[in-house]
């Protein structure tokens, strides 16, 4: 385990020691999102507004339009909630150069604060907003790597994080390339799993006991959700004619309403959508509740065995 916080953080100080432009607005957050260092190194590059989300979205905006690169950063909800006109009026129908960072994406990451602060609407709201870029870094050391992608982005992007417990996936020397999806495991073209965030860990094991079943899965992270890589998604699908998506989100709005967006419009396959079926969750431990809510290992297997199933009929 590794905390996606305590990466976003890292990598914001380094951002800072390279580039005077780059500020922290927080809300309230700074412990939330293990910023102490930076105020420790960067007080006069912090901006604490309270519990205020919209002024600090606001107060961002004002920032960027001065040159500065701001990071608005606190829980995924209350920026894409609660300060949602502010990121679509100020920020990005303006393209202004604002970062934000939202913590307890998914359901996942809300099990120490309980439902009201698991966000799984969050992607889907910043997606229908133009000309935002939406990262979902699958664990702590592609957060880091990520920060530092939207940093040289000209103009506003939106970083899911977790809450500060999340599964180590890759090595640290993974690359990161924004906007690019990148096959992870090419097992065989049975069945395509799309999948980006935290869940990540449970589709390449799900995957092995596919394999073990006589299904060949091929996995693609989407850690970039917008700008989408619909070639590179059309590639995978015209090879396996069929897909699962798996995501800590609602099934409305996020990955899984991208993937089928990309069928719909290019290559008409199979789809079967693994996540929060539009219900709200409850409180509860972590794990425990992805297997509650349909999002196990055991149910992604199912899930692909149900699109092989659609694909031959």
């Amino acid at each position: 385990m590794a905390s996606s916080r305590e990466a976003f953080s890292a990598a914001l100080v380094d951002l800072a020691a390279e580039d005077r432009r780059v500020v922290l607005v927080a809300a309230d957050s700074i412990k939330a999102m293990r910023a102490t260092t930076f105020q420790e190194q960067y007080p006069e590059r912090l901006f604490d507004m309270g519990i205020a989300e919209q002024n600090a979205v606001a107060f961002a905006a004002g920032l960027a339009s001065c040159g500065l690169i701001p990071f608005v950063a606190t829980y995924a909800g209350f920026i894409t909630m609660r300060a949602c006109e502010q990121l679509r009026t100020f920020v990005a129908y303006p393209g202004l150069n604002v970062k934000f960072v939202g913590a307890n994406g998914g359901i996942y990451c809300g099990e120490r604060e309980g439902v009201t602060h698991q966000f799984f609407e969050d992607l889907g709201i910043v997606r229908s907003i133009p000309g935002v870029a939406i990262v979902v870094p699958a664990d702590a050391s592609q957060v880091r790597k990520a920060t530092r992608a939207i940093a040289q982005l000209d103009g506003p992007a939106y970083l899911r994080v977790g809450s500060g417990r999340e599964p180590v996936v890759f090595d640290d020397d993974m690359p990161f390339e924004l906007g690019k999806a990148r096959v992870l495991v090419e097992k065989g073209n049975d069945i395509a799993i799309f999948a980006n965030g935290f869940i990540l860990s449970r589709v390449l094991s799900a995957a092995d006991i596919l394999e073990s079943q006589g299904v060949k899965a091929t996995v693609v992270e989407v850690h970039t959700l917008k700008p989408l890589d619909v070639g590179s998604i059309v590639e995978v699908l015209e090879r396996t004619g069929g897909a699962v998506t798996v995501e800590d989100h609602n099934v409305i709005g996020g990955l899984g309403s991208a993937v089928a967006e990309v069928i719909a419009e290019h290559v008409p396959v199979p789809l079967v959508r693994v996540g929060l079926q539009d219900v709200f969750p409850v409180s509860g431990e972590a794990e425990a509740l992805l297997d509650f809510f349909g999002m196990g290992v055991n149910d992604i297997v199912e899930a692909a065995r149900k699109a092989v199933r659609k694909k031959e009929n």
